[in-house]
């Protein structure tokens, strides 16, 4: 009996957000069927990907840099014989991938995210070399037709439903990098979340580079679609990010209010608290009409917890303008946030903004800005304590009986537990918080928070 043929080896980083991840995921699911298995090095990999991101500063940098490193696994393993095919993948494929190819002979292929349903042809023919090396097609539709069935790995899943951005923020390439908003039909993400659900996901998170502006075919809006998936059995816990204030429609605000299985956790980007900022960024909100959303939602859902992005040093920032950012995080109260100094991006309107900030004050106002929200988040951590919250087990820790696992608000629980396997949802007593993480024990008490 001939031996088994030994699976190709496949090394996938990924750099960036969550809808990232997401594709990361979706690449392997497409390449699985070919003999591909996940190696967590890439200087024996028979394929390697780089999914790149293109927000934050330097990225194209990054990404050459790696290449470099690459092309010398790839020569070595050239002359033991050996074939290396190397792919750049993602936003920083989409937006410069003719550049990198005239640049970096080593890269094989050059796929945007519209195209990963394409690998296993361009794969062959960047064996055979022939063919196009670079597919950065806007085709969303085509896209997610194509991709097989999703294979989780644990019980928590993001489920992608929406792509692309038209809010043209002055800062941002996503609306050139992933193109104009496309929403998947209502049925087709319904399908999707009955195959996790059936394999195991608890949890799933929603996903869209716009995600409370889905207005896919068959129905209402996110708030309709949120509530189908809530019927779905076996579906526990939902959420969706990333979104934008415009788009929190009532229906969305409500349903915060009245469907237990939507968590009482929302990432709510607002950039700026300052006015003019906003306008100059084309955010196509106000600080107030944010603080209105923010009152709104815990009207509902008093137990609300709030993420936020944060962008310092736009082009023509003041001093007060930034303290009007300090005084809207006073307002607000962030249980945790992201936040960056601007860097220009090529081909976007603020790039060609006059009144650039020296990056000195840039740091200096970051530094200020991090302070006050690791405040915030270390208080939101310790307000925890003493409380019983349902937390989702997602794994076991290092020592028997330990496990790790979810709370409603997304942090990480690490606490003792006899007889809970993953995906069962427990009662936990929270004891201890640090600035990133809980720790528990487990309790018999009724839950605070379904």
């Amino acid at each position: 009996m001939a031996a088994a043929q030994e699976p190709k080896r496949l090394f996938i980083e990924t750099y960036g957000c969550q809808m990232n991840v997401y594709d990361s995921e979706r690449m392997r699911d497409v390449l699985t069927p070919l003999g591909y298995a996940l190696t967590e090095r890439p200087d024996d990999a028979d394929l390697v990907i780089l999914n790149t991101c293109h927000i934050r500063e330097k990225a194209t940098e990054k990404v050459y840099s790696e290449i470099g490193r690459l092309r010398v696994h790839k020569e070595r393993r050239a002359a033991e014989g050996k074939s290396t095919t190397i792919a750049i993948a993602g936003c920083v494929a989409q937006a410069e991938g003719e550049e990198i190819i005239a640049r970096a002979p080593a890269v094989d292929l050059v796929v945007g995210p519209q195209a990963y349903h394409k690998l296993p042809e361009l794969i062959a023919r960047a064996a055979r070399k022939t063919g196009e090396r670079l597919a950065a097609d806007f085709t969303a539709q085509e896209k997610f037709d194509a991709l097989p069935a999703r294979a989780p790995d644990g019980v928590t899943a993001f489920l992608s439903i929406q792509e692309g951005c038209d809010k043209f923020c002055t800062f941002c390439v996503v609306p050139y990098t992933r193109g104009a908003e496309y929403s998947r039909p209502v049925a087709d993400v319904v399908a999707e979340a009955r195959v996790l659900a059936d394999r195991g996901v608890r949890e799933i998170t929603l996903l869209g580079q716009n995600v409370n502006a889905y207005h896919g075919q068959g129905g209402d809006g996110l708030a309709d679609l949120l509530s189908r998936l809530a019927r779905i059995e076996g579906v526990e816990r939902l959420r969706y990010t990333t979104s934008h204030p415009s788009e929190m429609t009532d229906a969305l605000i409500a349903l915060h209010g009245e469907e237990p299985k939507l968590m009482p956790y929302l990432h709510l980007p607002v950039q700026s608290g300052s006015d003019r900022i906003l306008k100059a960024m084309n955010r196509r909100h106000d600080g107030a009409y944010y603080r209105d959303i923010v009152a709104r939602l815990r009207r509902v859902r008093p137990d609300i917890a709030l993420s936020t992005d944060f962008i310092v040093g736009f082009p023509g920032e003041t001093e007060p303008d930034f303290e009007a950012t300090m005084l809207l995080v006073r307002d607000v109260g962030f249980a945790s946030a992201f936040s960056f100094k601007y860097s220009p991006r090529l081909g976007t309107p603020a790039a060609v903004m006059h009144g650039e900030v020296a990056e000195g004050v840039k740091a200096e106002r970051l530094a200020r800005l991090q302070a006050l929200l690791s405040e915030q988040q270390r208080a939101f951590n310790q307000a925890q304590l003493g409380r019983i919250l349902p937390i989702l087990v997602t794994g076991n820790g290092r020592r028997a009986g330990q496990k790790h696992g979810r709370s409603p608000y997304l942090q990480a629980v690490h606490f003792e537990h006899s007889s809970a396997v993953d995906g069962d949802i427990v009662a936990v007593r929270i004891v201890s918080a640090s600035q990133n993480s809980l720790t528990g024990e487990a309790a018999q008490s009724t839950l605070e928070v379904a």
